[in-house]
């Protein structure tokens, strides 16, 4: 009986904050997911290829001012340039005016991974953008924003 009765009842709407946070959770999958492969295809993951493209667009960037772009904690990040690094696509130098800062440019090998444009989290970003007027970009822009300080302002 109870199991009948189970079957007839329907499955409560849920309210607009957890139908937002479907959204959420699900392009974090997909991000992840995307990242994952982007590291078995060309080698370097999402995170790793957009620490690239930053460095690639200001050689010379410090470690700190990569941080502060990305809005990233600097231990973060401190992992991610250590794997470039050690995957040949980084070359940390000291600065020559204050041998306290360390500046970063892309290698050779660095500069063919800023090329590739296909099979990145980059290039589905791109063509989604394309798809979207200005204000739906503006407006999403803006609720990303709103959740970032929130999300920060509560730890």
């Amino acid at each position: 009986m109870r199991a009948a009765k189970r079957q007839q009842e329907q499955p409560r709407p849920l309210g607009e904050t957890l139908r937002f946070m479907q959204k959420l959770w699900g392009l974090a999958h997909a991000l992840e997911v995307s990242s994952k492969r982007m590291g078995r295809t060309i080698g370097v993951t999402g995170p790793q290829r957009l620490v690239i493209r930053v460095v690639g667009q200001m050689p010379e960037i410090t470690a700190r001012e990569l941080a502060e772009m990305l809005g990233i904690h600097p231990s973060t990040l401190t992992g991610i340039l250590g794997r470039l690094e050690r995957q040949r696509f980084l070359r940390r130098a000291v600065d020559p005016l204050d041998r306290r800062l360390a500046r970063f440019r892309l290698t050779p090998a660095g500069l063919a991974i800023n090329r590739i444009r296909a099979g990145t989290v980059e290039g589905s970003v791109r063509r989604a953008l394309g798809r979207a007027d200005h204000d739906t970009i503006a407006k999403g822009s803006a609720m990303l924003q709103l959740l970032i300080d929130e999300l920060t302002r509560e730890t």
